[in-house]
């Protein structure tokens, strides 16, 4: 695999099961009496490829450096990689440690250990990883990683944003690199199609944006897939809402009430979707449509369908609204929708109000008012002529519940309304707060204080509860 002429393995053939062990690299002689020929790069170290320290003898310009460009050009050159990466990344490391070992002392590049290794780290990134980003996706600390070009990684870290040391060769190296992922699931990202939705092995989302449209270099946003299981139990340890909370939201959501998530871009409406389906009953069929699968559903009996993008011919598209109307057909008990953001709100209501009761969405908006709002107009999309008032009579009857999230300035999301739609007086959608979180206005600074408070209002879904057991548990959280 390895190999050239003089390896046992040619590079038409898979790599043998046993690993080959590592040998030292050879240096280059400095005392050899004979004049050497001129070095390709002079001696540096290693640029860092992970937020960890950087090692001795490494400098970080050496991965944009002509000796790794040749490096890595000679490498890829003498293996065969579509059977290498049908190996695991270990076993395929201690052979290119051999190989990168070999070239250098074939070649007399004046490449230091610890960039050889760095060498070999980062060839087994572009092989089975995402380049040199990959470190991060193994930092449980990192919840977003956002890469502005070849020169820029920001990461998110506990709310706040933070400017990593990591950087790409160059613009191509971004795009290859979203490329793969989107090829990964079946989609294509180029110049005739330069953003794209797809997602990683591990599920977390990835939005791509190729130049032109992107001026200062290829961008891609990647949001992670939580490696552990978020619980509405977890998020009021964490301080996202308030004991009291968490019982009233697992009341409704095991009593099929119908539930919208609203809130801004990062806010954690789809976290808090993921720990309300907690609830749902084992024994109930959901389907689940998305545009980029990232879902985590527990339950055992869960279909879950996907957009799907035009081909390149233009045609084949099937997007969310499409998917909604085919999943009435598969006997749902309850359907998810990752986000509502156009005509499909209007299949939505649809099928809240023809017998799916317990349904789920999220949309964007900054408060439970405007979020009824933003539905009107997205109903409206999908058929302009219907009535105002027509509309608003199927979200009083079809949505029992908002949930209002907000990100705050010291990056702790937190639920800010749970606000109940009670029905209408007139043309008008009444609407009554069960709880609030209050702000702290004596405290000012990076820290968000408050309290999370009940309005003792008695719940117009207690008839609900009642019907499913739960109105007793619904009054004692309401007034806890």
């Amino acid at each position: 695999m390895f190999g050239r002429k003089r390896d046992p393995f040619s590079p038409g053939l898979p790599l043998p099961t046993e690993e080959v062990p590592a040998t030292p690299a050879v240096p280059v002689a400095s005392s050899t009496p004979a004049p050497a020929p001129q070095p390709i790069c002079a001696p540096g170290p290693a640029p860092v490829c992970a937020p960890a320290a950087v090692p001795d003898g490494v400098s970080e310009n050496f991965l944009r450096s002509e000796c790794f460009l040749a490096l890595r050009s000679e490498v890829f050159a003498a293996i065969n990689v579509s059977a290498a990466v049908t190996r695991s990344r270990e076993q395929v490391r201690g052979d290119l440690i051999r190989l990168v070992a070999e070239i250098v002392a074939r070649d007399r590049m004046l490449v230091t250990t610890p960039e050889q290794m760095q060498a070999v780290e980062e060839i087994l990134n572009d092989m089975f990883g995402i380049g040199p980003i990959e470190p991060l996706l193994a930092d449980d600390t990192v919840t977003d990683i956002l890469v502005n070009g070849p020169d820029q990684v920001f990461v998110e870290r506990h709310g706040r944003l933070e400017l990593t040391p990591l950087k790409f060769r160059d613009n191509n190296h971004v795009t290859n690199v979203a490329q793969r992922i989107a090829a990964s699931i079946g989609r294509r990202v180029d110049e005739s199609s330069p953003m794209v939705d797809a997602r990683l092995a591990d599920g977390s989302r990835v939005n791509v944006v190729l130049p032109p449209l992107a001026i200062r270099g290829t961008c891609m946003s990647i949001r992670k897939f939580a490696k552990r299981n978020v619980t509405l139990h977890r998020m009021v340890m964490q301080g996202n809402l308030s004991a009291q909370m968490a019982r009233v939201l697992e009341v409704a959501a095991a009593c099929r009430s119908n539930v919208i998530i609203s809130g801004g871009t990062g806010s954690g409406k789809t976290t808090l979707m993921n720990a309300l389906s907690r609830v749902i009953d084992e024994r109930e069929r959901i389907i689940t449509i998305e545009d980029a699968a990232e879902l985590q559903l527990q339950q055992p009996h869960v279909v879950s369908l996907e957009t799907r993008p035009e081909s390149i011919e233009g045609g084949g598209a099937v997007d969310q609204r499409q998917l909604v109307k085919n999943a009435l057909r598969m006997r749902p008990d309850r359907i998810i929708l990752g986000e509502t953001r156009g005509a499909e709100a209007f299949d939505v209501l649809q099928a809240m109000n023809t017998g799916h009761d317990g349904s789920m969405t999220t949309l964007h908006a900054n408060t439970p008012r405007d979020a009824i709002t933003r539905l009107e107009s997205m109903v409206l999309q999908a058929s302009a002529n219907l009535p105002l008032l027509s509309i608003r009579r199927q979200i009083a009857s079809a949505v029992q519940l908002i949930v209002q999230l907000e990100r705050m300035r010291d990056g702790v999301r937190r639920i800010t309304h749970v606000t109940e739609i009670a029905g209408m007086e007139g043309d008008v959608i009444i609407t009554q707060d069960l709880f609030t979180f209050r702000y702290d206005d004596s405290t000012f600074g990076d820290e968000v204080k408050g309290t999370f408070e009940s309005t003792g209002l008695r719940p117009a879904c207690a008839a609900r509860a009642s019907y499913y057991g739960l109105e007793k548990a619904l009054m004692e959280a309401m007034l806890a």
